[in-house]
Order: structure tokens, then C-alpha cells, then sequence
């Protein structure tokens, strides 16, 4: 993404990372969203349940997410902050306390919260307080935001049980949820849009190889 610090990477993967980004469990949680649910995306059970969490770039979050089986859609946005509607250049460039983020809309019938909280622990650097892989800075540091005590719980449970298997303090904070602001749509699915620029950078930035060093195994 724009402003990544990419350390190690030549002009060739800036210059292409640029022109890939342009300048351009528990019941069912309320959605603290600025936008209302597509009443024509897929069913299972027929419910619908939220959950919010940064781990990093949102295009590698959201693509993790909808390979699980039986979440419907993850959407790529912003949460965490204090300012209304924000931009991706607000957000990068500019103190909103903001985190990339991502909605998860998932079957509670079919998978649950902690399945789910588990799932990204283990698809994240939580031992990471700068950012994540070669994304650095505020709005890149990783975050699972829970709207009632119920999800608090289970999330903390979680880190507990990520703690324990790492062997080091995880520094993931379990926050409260905050109104998730989408992002902008040409962030939406860009690893369907883009395939091979996504994958440049999503290898460029090794975040596969670190999670696998860390969490292979365990």
C-alpha cells in the first residue's frame, strides 16, 4: 500500500506496490457499521454474525477470511479511531487512530466466534507492536475488537491460548469496537481484482513465511 515502509525492497517493488495500490461461539454481535448488510450475499443458516480485526494489510486479512468455510464476506475498513468517514490517505498519513481492519460476516451456526479469533491469531504476527511483516506504523498493528462482554471474554481466552503456544507475549490488544467505516471499493476483494500484484506484494512482504516460521507446528 502507499505508504508502507519496505525495507530491504528495491525501487521495482515500490514503483509495482504503487501501481497495485493506486494513490488512488457467541451471539450475534451488532453490526457497528456505517453501511447496511447486502440483503442478496449467500446464506447458510440464514444468520449473521460479526466480527472485527486488523491484522495488517486488509487485502491479506479479507483474504484469509473468505476462504473460511462459513463466513460469507469479510470487508476491508477502517476502525479504531475517532474520525468520521476517513480515508485511506487519512489513515496512513495522518493521526485518525485508526487501524486497517476488516468485518467478518460469518454463520454462527457453521463457525464460531472463538473458531474464528483462533483463525487469526494464527494468520498474524501477534508478537508484532510496530505493524505487520513489512507494513509499519499505527494503522497497520493488529487489533480484535468485541462489541459485548460474551466476545471480550472469548477473545481474551484466545490470546491467552496464543500466548501459551508461542511461548512469548502476545501484544494483539482485545479492544472495543468502535463504528467500522468501509473502505474505499477499489480496496474491496482486491485479491480477486488484481491477483498478480496482490500476490507480488503479499510475497514481497513475506507475511506467509513469517507466519509460517512462527506458528508451524504449534
Amino acid at each position: 500500500m502507499i505508504a508502507r515502509t519496505l525495507n530491504g525492497f528495491g525501487a521495482l517493488f515500490v514503483a509495482l506496490l504503487l501501481a497495485a495500490c493506486g494513490d488512488a461461539n457467541s451471539t450475534p454481535a451488532s453490526d457497528a457499521t456505517n453501511t447496511q448488510e447486502n440483503d442478496a450475499a449467500p446464506t447458510l443458516s440464514g444468520e449473521r454474525a460479526f466480527a472485527y480485526v486488523a491484522g495488517g494489510c486488509f487485502w491479506c486479512v479479507e483474504s484469509d477470511f473468505e476462504k473460511v468455510p462459513g463466513v460469507y464476506e469479510a470487508v476491508s475498513g477502517y476502525t479504531g479511531g475517532d474520525v468520521d468517514n476517513p480515508t485511506y490517505k487519512q489513515v496512513t498519513y495522518t493521526q485518525t487512530g485508526h487501524l486497517e481492519a476488516v468485518k467478518v460476516i460469518y454463520d454462527p451456526q457453521t463457525v464460531g466466534f472463538r473458531a474464528l479469533i483462533d483463525f487469526h491469531f494464527r494468520h498474524i504476527d501477534p508478537l508484532d507492536d510496530g505493524g505487520q511483516f513489512c507494513d509499519r506504523g499505527h494503522s497497520y498493528k493488529t487489533a480484535i475488537f468485541v462489541a459485548n462482554d460474551e466476545q471480550r471474554a472469548i477473545a481474551e481466552a484466545a490470546k491467552k491460548a496464543a500466548t501459551k503456544a508461542l511461548g512469548q507475549p502476545v501484544v494483539t490488544p482485545v479492544l472495543n469496537l468502535k463504528t467500522f467505516w468501509d473502505a474505499e471499493d477499489y480496496h474491496q476483494d482486491y485479491y480477486k481484482k488484481n491477483p498478480l500484484r496482490y500476490k507480488y506484494y503479499r510475497t514481497g512482504c513475506r507475511r506467509d513465511a513469517r507466519v509460517k516460521q512462527l506458528w508451524d507446528g504449534k
